[in-house]
């Protein structure tokens, strides 16, 4: 069974400092030197532009820092109180299917959620998974997007635990203007940054198969671009550069 580290830093992690840690890691899992790894951290608050981002939908460029990610996706804010994981696998040893490790990804969401009887759903069209309010709103309470370089996956989800949801007025969310935003806290779900790991893990070990590796920091409760995507019918959730899929 193939073995995965887990890391959890408990600082703001500083986004140029976890781009350039995921594409030197992702390249020594490429090169069987260094073990897959899953990353779950929290960023100061900062927008982050996917390969398929249109620039009419960064509102306010002034509000925060606005980084060109490289992953698939839009744009996408980052901020204290929303659990972010970076998922740094190797698709040669997962059967070298990207959509249905994109898929997983949202499974692993989605029974997460229902950790907490929240009701997590996919949507046609509609990148993340959603919520379905009382009044009948569907919000988003987590994004997905992913980069794939010689079969070895980083980027990943961001699950809005208590994040200030006003910072995710200065965009446009994954270039969906018509839905909002929402979080644990929102829907009346004091959870911690803790529960939310413990649950993350588990539906991970369910969906992925496993074994992981000692946790490489105790967990503690925290504080509450470079190319256009291809037009060829290629999910917009991934930026995929492996040798099989010319973009």
């Amino acid at each position: 069974m193939t073995k995965a580290e887990w890391r959890i830093s408990d600082d703001l992690i500083n986004y140029d400092d976890a781009l350039s840690f995921m594409e030197e890691r992702a390249r020594a899992i490429s090169n069987d030197t260094a073990c897959e790894q899953v990353w779950l951290l929290e960023h100061p608050p900062l927008y982050t532009a996917g390969t398929s981002a249109d620039p009419a939908d960064l509102v306010d460029p002034e509000r925060f820092p606005v980084y060109d990610a490289g992953r698939g996706g839009q744009y996408t804010y980052h901020g204290p109180g929303q659990r972010v994981g970076y998922f740094m696998l190797d698709l040669r040893k997962r059967g070298k299917d990207v959509r249905q490790f994109v898929y997983n990804l949202e499974e692993v969401i989605i029974r997460t959620l229902a950790s907490f009887n929240i009701v997590g759903e996919r949507r046609d069209g509609r990148v993340g998974i959603w919520v379905v309010r009382d009044d009948g709103r569907e919000d988003k309470i987590a994004a997905i997007g992913v980069r794939v370089r010689r079969w070895v996956t980083f980027h990943g989800i961001a699950i809005n635990v208590d994040p200030d949801l006003e910072h995710f007025k200065g965009i446009v969310p994954c270039g969906i203007a018509e839905h909002g935003v929402t979080s644990f806290a929102d829907l009346g779900l004091p959870v911690t940054m803790d529960d939310v790991d413990v649950a993350l893990k588990g539906a991970f070990d369910e969906v992925f198969g496993l074994e992981p590796r000692p946790m490489t920091v105790k967990w503690q409760p925290a504080p509450m671009g470079r190319k256009q995507i291809a037009t060829n019918g290629q999910d917009p959730r991934i930026e995929d550069t492996h040798p099989v899929f010319k973009l």
